[in-house]
Parts: structure tokens; sequence; C-alpha cells
């Protein structure tokens, strides 16, 4: 039995209590958070569970086998390292940290310690987007020409990060995990509406190797909420929506082909869209944030790197939020990743 302490009780904090709580091979033994109405209540709904105001306790507890950073984001490398010293695997909510730098330093630590250090990109453990994975593998699609993602709402509002650090991690981490490595370069634009230093929106383009483009729109302003992947490819399409309960996976048959169209003096290319039938796969429900904590305490049991979601794909994900938002700065500048500097929120 893997005892697991989390800190921060926020807006994630519970569910992480919930999942550890449920898992067979795991519990919830300890969480801190600053408000004691928050522990309280939590303390009445999970009968056994330990509180504290000072996250320390978690970690001088010797029962506690692992932590969950679920704490604001700014905390995320601090909490990590800490708890990585202090003996304790560590699950840190996404993004890892806010450099580059720091996520390389967490797995240098969790290295030194034999600790498993693994980031919440808990998108990468959705059926929905594992079965878009085996898809492309299964070269169904085709070439991929290109993908974009939409993550939009009215609200909810961050003071600590801007839309783009708060949402993209999400879609980038999405696409890593698509097309197995980082963008080459990106390209963006975002602007602030409510708050003169966090932007409420972004539209980031990605550049993949093998001329794959992907572009991300993120934002708190937007009467609708929307969580959709489409991913065209010179054989198939495929849409993913989050939100779609009933059939969240939509593969199109559609196609453009080439046919040779000749005259009495020269040939030439016509173009011909090919339509065909929309197939709704059967796609198996499981809780994401649960295959998320069981492949987490199937790491630590198994003592091996959490290679879907180790710091590695934490750091090409925060090493690609510097470069989006340096684009930014520069209105819109091309910025290829290996040349980007760490970018100051």
């Amino acid at each position: 039995m893997i005892n697991v302490g989390v800190i921060g009780c926020g807006h994630w904090g519970p569910n992480h209590i919930r999942i550890f709580s449920q898992l067979p091979d795991s519990n919830t033994l300890m969480c801190a958070d600053l408000d004691q109405n928050r522990l309280t209540q939590l303390s009445q709904q999970y009968v056994g569970l330990k509180t504290t105001t000072d996250y320390k306790d978690i970690l001088s507890n010797p029962d506690i086998d692992a932590v969950c950073v679920s704490a604001p984001t700014n905390l995320h490398y601090e909490l990590s390292k800490e708890s990585l010293e202090a003996g304790k695997h560590v699950l840190c909510e996404k993004p890892l940290a806010l450099t580059a730098a720091e996520c390389e330093e967490l797995q240098e630590v969790a290295t030194a310690h034999d600790k498993i250090m693994m980031v919440g990109h808990v998108f990468v453990f959705n059926a929905g987007i594992v079965w878009l994975k085996k898809l492309i593998e299964s070269g169904d699609l085709g070439n991929i020409y290109y993908a974009y993602a939409t993550r939009t709402n009215l609200g909810p509002f961050r003071y600590d990060v801007n839309a783009l650090w708060d949402l993209a991690p999400h879609d980038i981490s999405i696409f890593n995990y698509l097309f197995d490595a980082p963008p080459l370069n990106v390209s963006a634009r975002g602007q602030t509406y409510l708050d003169h230093s966090l932007e409420d929106l972004a539209f980031a383009t990605l550049e993949y190797p093998e001329k794959i483009i992907a572009n991300i729109h993120v934002s708190w302003l937007d009467p609708k909420k929307v969580r959709q992947i489409t991913i065209v490819g010179d054989k198939k399409m495929v849409v993913w929506d989050d939100l779609d309960n009933v059939g969240p996976i939509k593969l199109y048959d559609k196609h453009v082909e080439k046919t040779s169209t000749y005259y009495a003096t020269y040939g030439e290319f016509q173009m011909l869209s090919r339509e065909g039938s929309i197939t709704i796969p059967k796609i198996g429900f499981s809780e994401p944030l649960k295959e998320q904590g069981r492949y987490f305490i199937e790491c630590i049991k198994e003592n091996r790197l959490p290679g879907k979601a180790d710091a590695e794909k934490g750091r090409q994900v925060v090493a690609t939020l510097h470069a989006i938002q340096k684009s930014m700065q520069l209105q819109g500048s091309h910025v290829v990743l290996d040349e980007t500097s760490e970018v100051t929120q």
C-alpha cells in the first residue's frame, strides 16, 4: 500500500485525494492546505484522513511514501524539490515548473534520491487521446497534414498565470504525445483584456517534424466551453470532442485525390475531394485522473520511470510555453525552440 500526501486542496487537490483513496494499492494519508475550513470539510468526508496547514508535516511523516503537489503553479518547483529531498515520490500538477532549467533540476534530484518524478499531463491518460495515438500509429490517417486544438470557456479566471500557462499545457502535451516529439518552432499572438499583465487568450502555431502544423486556441473569454482537437491526414480526418460523452471520436473517411485530366495539347492534375462515411468508434470510458494515479502508483511499485509523463516531458512542455510567450511578446515573431531563452512570467 502506497501512502500519499496531497499538498494543496483547492480545485484539483480534492480529486487527487479521492483518486488515491479509491485505488486498491494506495491510500491518501494526509493533506495540507492553508484554508482550515476546506481541511475540516475534507476530514469529515474522508474518515481517517489527517489534515495540516503546514505542508512540512507531510514531508516529515515517515509513513508517507509519495506526495501529490496540486498547489499554485509558482510553488510547483519548490514543493516538488523539497518532497524529493525528503525521500518522497512526486506527482506534480502541470506545468511542472516555470522554467525548463527547474524541470531538469527536478529530474536530477529525483535520480539522486532514486525517486519517481512525474508531471500531471492528465490528457495522455484520456481514453480518446490514447485511441488517437493508436490511430496515427496504425497509418489509417496517412501522412498528417495539420492539427488544431480549441480549449475555451468563459473563465475560470486565474491570477497566478495567464490563459496560455493555464490551458495550453494540456494541448501541447497532447500534441507532443501524438507526434512523438516537441515542436521545432512556434509563433503566437495573445492579448490582455481583463488584466494589464496576464493574457486572457492566445493563438499559437507550432511546427512539428514531418512538416506537421498544429494550432492551439486558448481563451478565458469565450461564449462556449470547447475541448476539441481535429487532425487532418491525407487519407482520413478525425475529430476528438472531450465534452461529447456519447461519441467523443468521429473518424471521417475524407481525403483529396489527384486525377489526371488530358487535353489535346497538354495534361494537368485535377484535385477531387473524396467523401466517405463517418465512423464513431466505441471508446471505453475510464476517468483520466484515475488512470494517471494508477500509472503513478504502478511506477512506484515497479521502480520504473514514468515515460508517458516524466520530468523530460514536463520540460518539453515548459520550454514550448516559454517559446510561445516570447513570440507573443514579439508580436507573433517566429521563435525556434532551441534558441529560445527563458521568459519571465
